[in-house]
Parts: C-alpha cells; sequence; structure tokens
C-alpha cells in the first residue's frame, strides 16, 4: 500500500487536501470519490519505503484525536484564544498530528473559522465532528460541544475496545486449530501412513481418507492457499458492489448471535451519535444525513436515506423509522415518547445506553457459545484423526 496526497472538492465547495492510502492512483481516486468528493490531484508521496512506513506508523490515531479535543475544550473553557489553543497545542508527539493541528493554526490564523479549517483535514476530522464544531462556533458554546466530542470520542473508543477484545480469544483458538490441523496433514500425517504401508497391513477406510486427503494437500498445497487467497480476494471485489455489499450485509444480519450483536452495535452509534448532534444544535435533516453516512452497514443507509426523506416531508422520526424492520419496536416508541415531550435527545442518549448494554451482553452470549462450539469441532477433528491413525496399529498387532 502507499501514501498518496489529493486536492479535492467537498459536497459544499470547498477545497480538502489530505492524505489516503491505497495500492495505486485508481483505487485512491476510488476512495475519494466514495467519501463524495470532487478529485482535482492525487500525487504519490516521495520517499523510500522506508518513509513510507514511517509515514504509516505515525498516522493520528484515535487516542490523539481524543487528547486534541479534550484539551482543547478545557483552554477554551478557560478563556483562551482558539489560534492560543492550538499553538500550544501543535507540540504533539505524533508527526502527523502536529503537521494536522500545524495547518489548523495557519487556517485559524488567516481568517478561516474552525469548522472550515477542519473540513480541509477531511481524513482526520469526520462528517460529524466538523458539523459539530461548526454548531458550537455557531452557537458560541464550542467548549461544550469539544467537551462532549471528547467523550462521545472516548465512549466509543471503549465500547469497540469491549466487542473486539471479547472476540479476540475465539479468533486466536480458531486460527491456531486452522494452523496445526494444516501442518498435520502435510508434515505428520504422510509419515505415519507410509509406515503402515511398509508393513503392508490391510487399512480400514478411515484412514485410507484421511491418507488420499493428507496426500492431496501434501501434493497440491499451493493450489488450497491459491483458492483460499482468490476466494477472498473475490469476495472483497464483490462486497465493494452494491449488490455485493447488500446480500453480505443480509446474511451477517441472519447468522445467530452474531447477527444480534452487528445490529446492536449499528442502533448504539445511530442512537449516541444523533442525540450528540441534536443536543449541540444540529437540525433533524442535517443530523439525518450524517448519522447515515456514518453507519457501517449498506441496509441502515439505504434504510435512513428513504427515512431522511420522509421526515424532510413533515413525516414524523417515529413514523419513519416504524416502516423498517430493521429498527426494534422500542425504538420507534421511544421516539415517539421524545417528540412529544420535547426531549428527542436525551431519550436518545438512554436509548444509546439501552443498546449498548444489550451489545454487551449479546458479546457474552457469543463468547459463551464460540468456547464450546470450539472445543467440540476440535474433539471431533483431533478424535477422528486419532482413530484413523490408531486403528491400522490394532490390525497390524493381530497379525503377530
Amino acid at each position: 500500500m502507499a501514501i498518496f496526497s489529493y486536492t479535492a472538492k467537498n459536497p459544499h465547495g470547498e477545497t480538502v487536501k489530505g492524505k489516503v492510502e491505497a495500492q495505486d492512483k485508481s483505487q485512491a481516486a476510488g476512495v475519494l470519490i466514495s467519501r463524495k468528493l470532487l478529485v482535482i490531484d492525487i500525487s504519490l508521496l516521495s520517499g523510500s519505503g522506508l518513509s513510507v512506513l514511517s509515514g504509516a506508523l505515525n498516522k493520528v490515531k484515535h487516542e490523539d484525536l481524543v487528547n486534541f479535543t479534550r484539551q482543547l475544550s478545557t483552554m477554551i473553557d478557560a478563556g483562551l484564544p482558539l489560534a492560543t489553543g492550538l499553538n500550544i497545542l501543535k507540540e504533539q508527539d505524533n508527526p502527523a498530528m502536529k503537521e494536522v493541528v500545524s495547518s489548523l493554526l495557519r487556517e485559524v490564523e488567516g481568517g478561516s473559522t474552525f469548522a472550515k479549517s477542519l473540513a480541509k483535514q477531511s481524513d482526520v476530522f469526520d462528517r460529524t465532528y466538523i458539523q459539530l464544531v461548526k454548531a458550537g462556533e455557531l452557537g458560541g458554546v464550542l467548549d461544550k460541544v469539544l467537551d462532549k466530542l471528547a467523550e462521545n470520542l472516548e465512549k466509543d473508543k471503549e465500547f469497540k475496545a469491549k466487542t473486539k477484545g471479547a472476540m479476540i480469544y475465539p479468533i486466536i483458538v480458531f486460527i491456531a486449530m486452522l494452523v496445526v490441523g494444516f501442518v498435520m496433514m502435510i508434515f505428520v500425517i504422510p509419515k505415519l501412513t507410509d509406515m503402515y504401508k511398509d508393513f503392508g497391513a490391510e487399512l480400514p477406510l478411515p484412514t485410507l481418507i484421511l491418507m488420499s486427503v493428507a496426500n492431496f494437500m501434501a501434493k497440491y498445497w499451493w493450489l488450497i492457499l491459491s483458492i483460499i487467497g482468490g476466494g477472498v480476494s473475490g469476495l472483497r471485489s464483490w462486497n465493494k458492489t452494491k449488490i455485493g455489499q447488500r446480500k453480505i450485509d443480509g446474511f451477517l444480519f441472519k447468522v445467530p448471535i452474531i447477527g444480534t450483536l452487528r445490529q446492536k452495535i449499528i442502533l448504539t452509534s445511530f442512537a449516541r451519535t444523533l442525540s450528540l448532534l441534536l443536543n449541540s444544535g444540529v437540525p433533524l435533516l442535517n443530523a439525518l444525513m450524517i448519522v447515515t453516512e456514518s453507519m457501517d452497514s449498506i441496509l441502515y443507509r439505504e434504510a435512513m436515506q428513504s427515512i431522511s426523506k420522509k421526515v424532510e416531508k413533515g413525516v414524523s422520526l417515529s413514523g419513519a423509522v416504524s416502516v423498517f424492520s430493521l429498527f426494534p419496536g422500542i425504538l420507534h416508541q421511544m421516539l415517539a415518547v421524545g417528540e412529544e415531550t420535547g426531549k428527542l435527545d436525551e431519550v436518545l442518549l438512554k436509548l444509546s445506553k439501552y443498546f449498548e448494554s444489550e451489545s454487551e451482553q449479546a458479546v457474552k452470549n457469543l463468547t459463551s457459545a464460540m468456547e464450546p462450539l470450539i472445543m467440540v469441532v476440535l474433539g471431533i477433528g483431533v478424535g477422528a484423526m486419532v482413530i484413523a491413525i490408531i486403528m491400522p496399529i490394532y490390525s497390524l498387532t493381530s497379525q503377530f
């Protein structure tokens, strides 16, 4: 993968510059187009492979963004001008973040608003971040908005860490199981079966099957790996098409436990982000558009696009949401309560906490189900292999 610098125009007609990682220029252009940017120029960053590796290692991390947002909020709340706060914060340990803050400082000192300065760094600051800052500047509450943003980023990081951490153990065990099985079939089993051939014993059917599989894998391991690699590559290419995304998305939602977990994670992000946007003064239609772009599911994005159109025509948010089975009943019921009481942002915040707790329970259920399932599969595989290897020993001992 290489790093390209680009100049482009965003949907608002503003010129933005940044960096993007891709295999070639065409892929880089595709990534930018998917972000709804009009590409003006793309160029490969000069330098050796070592400098490219250094740039990859020095990318802006989530922790850098959280710390920057929290510290800037504290400085503005203390009465420091924005330019002064940025000037203090430009001394960052991460060179990439230092470059970003220095660029923001130059833009602000040149008379640009903070939101417009952030928009020129769209590869670091997403649209939600930029719109919230814009609302904070217009309302004169930038410090409070930044504080909420930092809190939201921290919660998002903690939530993702919990879900990813719970999956590490079963994934490691599964990968180790595949590797050990592959090594056994290619290197160990053929030697054992060769020994049986030397004795000239009549081999039982399980052993013959095991020998055939082991011999095939030993001779054509490269073909097996090529097929697996080709399958993964083909699946990834298909997933870049809308039809592929819909099919894969729909399949994932139907998988027991995993589908429920994925739905809860998406709903948690939806409720939390929409609550934060509304609480910061972003109009509902704009907030819905921003939330739609941030959703990690094409089925939910398409549903949200339809919901936004209905709300624009005067339909209530709860009424528009209730049409889609992707959203559970409790969601549109609580949204209706929020709309009637005028506290939609507060209701959404409570919903995000509810879905977060549901997600954590789904993660526990998944890990609880995965551990015995892995043990059963491992036991069956090892047991079948042991039986196929030991059965000929009894045949040999009966000959003496």
